[in-house]
């Protein structure tokens, strides 16, 4: 009689996995709120802006020529008195221009004959961000079509503005013409900085200048995400730098 020999397999040891250190968990979860942050910020500025190159003076001193502006892209109908918009009109040669509206529809828009000072609804504006206090060239007045807004330019003795169309029109465009309104200069560097938004007509009431998009929260978001990021990856760097100097002299 053969004897049966039970074979009995021994049950592998269960492998302990090292659990995570707390720290480590913590750099993790910033890292990830790092790129969030990033991520997010950069997102919003892509889709809302578009950059802009300023080709003249015109906008002096408000921009320069040779400015990158970021500018949102909004509808004619948001545009308020006192916004600075980016538009193209064919009645002024289809190319892209950057203006400051000054009247809206249904405002009566003219210039006094004590220096050509503005006027909108009879009521003066005083517009500190004028290249010049000076004569603002010849006097006119006109009443803008529903719909339709008046531009001028910062520098009033240098820009081809509303006063020189007003043949056409009143010198008025289609407010749908506006692409995007300018909130903030990028290039040069030395004069990267966000548009204060300008208070010079809201005594008149009704459309007044926008309020700043989200481009400075965004901005604030990327810068914060990135640094967010660099820290914790030298300090995570640091830390595993000491740990294995401890280990060396220890053994």
């Amino acid at each position: 009689m053969s004897s049966v020999v039970e074979e009995t397999a021994e049950r592998p040891a269960a492998v302990t996995r090292p659990r995570r250190r707390p720290a480590a968990v913590l750099q993790g979860v910033l890292i990830g709120l790092g790129l969030l942050l990033l991520v997010g910020g950069f997102a919003v500025m892509a889709v809302d802006y578009r950059p802009y190159g300023i080709p003249t003076g015109s906008m002096s001193p408000t921009l320069k020529s040779g400015d990158t502006v970021l500018a949102r892209e909004v509808e004619g109908s948001a545009v308020g008195r006192g916004d600075v918009v980016v538009f193209r009109d064919q009645a002024w040669g289809g190319q892209l221009m950057v203006k400051r509206v000054v009247a809206v529809g249904g405002d009566t828009v003219a210039t006094t004959g004590d220096g050509g000072r503005l006027t909108v609804n009879g009521k003066p504006v005083e517009e500190p961000y004028l290249a010049s206090q000076g004569p603002q060239g010849s006097t006119f007045s006109v009443d803008v079509p529903a719909g339709r807004l008046f531009l001028l330019g910062d520098n009033r003795q240098g820009s081809l503005d509303s006063r020189v169309h007003l043949e056409i029109d009143g010198g008025t465009i289609a407010a749908s013409e506006v692409e995007a309104r300018v909130e903030a200069t990028i290039l040069p560097f030395g004069r990267t900085g966000l548009f204060a938004r300008t208070s010079a007509f809201d005594a008149i009431g009704g459309a007044k200048a926008g309020e700043p998009g989200p481009l400075e929260p965004a901005f604030y978001a990327c810068v914060a995400g990135g640094a967010l990021i660099v820290l914790i990856s030298a300090a995570g760097g640091v830390a595993g730098l000491t740990r294995r100097i401890r280990r060396r002299r220890a053994a």
